[in-house]
């Protein structure tokens, strides 16, 4: 093999799930036709080109003839663009000769133009790195200032989770497992309770509260930049151009389980055996996208899966009132999954990520406030002070009416305004429809004696004017009522990866360990770990590490 000419093996492991995690992988690599070393050396240099220490066309040259002697052929996403470039580096020199421009100058021009990686490659990320006229690398219709049409100016689809109010109930898990038809273990979904050297979690027999333990949610990530998909000899991992999401096409992936061992957050299953749910149980427009691959739904035996987003429903195979939602999301009680266009700042993960509390308190109570028609019912003949309406309004008090106003204060409409189904939006234009009843029955909230009680705005000095409504104090009402998280972070950020979900509070040290949740995954039909079903697990470790 030339890769072991390439570098010394290391000693130290390469996987950020650690020595007993990246044994198991590789034990598992065993069991498979393919070359095992050729994997794991694959999916360590990987890693190595997200991190930035080992560039694309390095990792193509290097494996290249390996990957050709193991499967064939080499579709890794990389090589025809690889290919093109060094194409049309070739072109570029045979211009410059036919100009009359010597070798070494030649030389001269192309390092002052980065070489390959400087023309043709903006599909991956490739930039021109000095030295010439930005314009000359652009086509003659396009305009200088006219961005790239890169996913970038698209839809990413990803997550927000807020891992301070998940209360570890599972729905998500479940909801996975009933609208993908996984395996029992093979979860997409996971959902696990932990403690660590500055958190812990209670006893299991003995809590208060399921928002007691810690959690972290783990689906897939989603990558921007994914090294399961650089290490696929077949390009049945790939990263769908139209929307970002990293996926498998189930008729093209060979099972050589590369790509298990590049993800570092451990969300990839084999299909081991034949799949408890028979093909003739699924849905064509749940298993094929809108490219006609198939990539959702539970794989055939012999592929890999994990986690997909819901490709189906972005697509609108399921209904456009899917479009911008997932399974999981839809199903999880405290609603702290928020799913949709990463790109798009008033979608629902943006506008959570924004203003964390403002969006917290609008899924609190949105199931506790009136409908408009109730509370003008309830308003009918009622005097149009506070504690006039408060009385006579049965689920409104002055904390409610105080936080429905601080929305209003704090909202902006084109927070409002969003091509995708939005949650966070419907709720808030819920709640600003009902300041809209308060004031049309006559409570005035510009008044200064209202908003001073409200504690909406500063009593004014003799000499001063009234200032108004203070954004200032309906933030900090809404961070007293809803809580502001203690941390916003990417699960392994600093690899490169890139992912396309943020969690919200409760960020794991470095030596977090699973331990036993509120619930269990028998407690609702599941299984916490696919080895607890087969003979040979999918990992081979003892159980689930961070």
């Amino acid at each position: 093999m030339s890769f072991d000419d390439s570098d010394e093996h290391d000693e130290e492991p390469f996987h950020p799930l650690g020595e007993s995690w990246q044994d198991g992988l590789e034990d598992a690599l065993e069991d498979t036709e393919y070359d095992a070393e050729l994997g794991m050396e694959m999916a360590k240099d990987a890693m190595r080109v997200t991190e930035g220490t080992l560039s694309e066309e390095e990792f193509y040259d290097r494996y290249h003839d390996d990957v050709v002697e193991e499967f064939g052929e080499d579709s890794r996403p990389m090589a025809e663009e690889i290919e093109a470039a060094r194409e049309e580096e070739g072109r570029f020199e045979e211009t410059l000769s036919r100009f009359g421009v010597g070798e070494d100058s030649r030389r001269s021009v192309m390092k002052k133009m980065g070489g390959a990686g400087a023309v043709g490659l903006g599909a991956w990320g490739a930039t021109n790195s000095g030295g010439t006229d930005s314009a000359f690398l652009q086509d003659e219709d396009q305009e200088a200032d006219e961005p790239d049409d890169t996913n970038g100016e698209g839809v990413q689809w990803g997550m927000a989770l807020d891992l301070e109010h998940c209360d570890g109930c599972l729905s998500c898990v479940v909801a996975c497992a009933e609208e993908h038809d996984w395996d029992q273990g093979a979860n997409w979904m996971y959902v696990l309770a932990y403690e660590d050297d500055t958190v812990s979690s209670p006893d299991a027999g003995d809590f208060e509260s399921t928002e007691d333990f810690e959690y972290l949610i783990r689906p897939c990530q989603h990558c921007t930049d994914a090294p399961c998909e650089k290490v696929c000899p077949t390009t049945a991992r790939h990263t769908r151009d139209s929307d970002g999401l990293v996926l498998t096409d189930y008729d093209v992936c060979i099972g050589c389980r590369y790509c298990q061992v590049a993800c570092p957050y451990g969300v990839n299953y084999f299909q081991w055996e034949n799949p408890e749910v028979g093909e003739d149980e699924l849905d064509e427009d749940h298993v094929y996208d809108e490219r006609d691959r198939p990539v959702s739904a539970r794989g055939p035996r012999g592929v890999m899966e994990k986690c997909t987003f819901c490709p189906t429903r972005q697509d609108g195979s399921l209904g456009d009132e899917m479009v911008g939602t997932t399974a999981c999301e839809d199903a999880c009680p405290p609603e702290v999954i928020q799913f949709g266009n990463m790109n798009d700042p008033n979608s629902d993960p943006q506008r959570y990520i924004e203003n964390t509390a403002k969006s917290r308190t609008l899924v609190r109570t949105a199931g506790d406030l009136p409908s408009p028609e109730d509370l003008e019912e309830a308003l009918d003949g009622e005097d149009d002070d506070l504690e006039s309406i408060v009385n006579a309004v049965e689920d409104l008090d002055e904390e409610m009416i105080g936080n429905l106003v601080s929305i209003a204060i704090l909202s902006d409409e084109e927070q409002l305004e969003t091509e995708e189904n939005s949650s966070l939006v419907e709720q808030e234009a819920d709640a600003l429809e009902l300041v809209e009843v308060l004031e049309d029955h006559g409570l005035d909230l510009e008044d200064e004696e209202l908003l001073i009680e409200l504690d909406l705005a500063e009593e004014p000095d003799e000499d001063e004017e009234f200032e108004g409504p203070s954004e200032e104090l309906a933030q900090q009402r809404l961070d007293t009522f809803a809580g502001d998280p203690d941390s916003k972070f990417k699960l392994l950020e600093g690899i490169g990866t890139d992912p396309n979900v943020v969690y919200l509070g409760n960020e794991p040290g470095p030596n977090a360990h699973q331990v036993e949740g509120p619930v269990s995954y028998a407690d609702v039909g599941q299984t916490d770990d696919r080895k607890d079903v087969l003979d040979e697990g999918t990992v081979g470790i003892d159980g689930p590490s961070l």
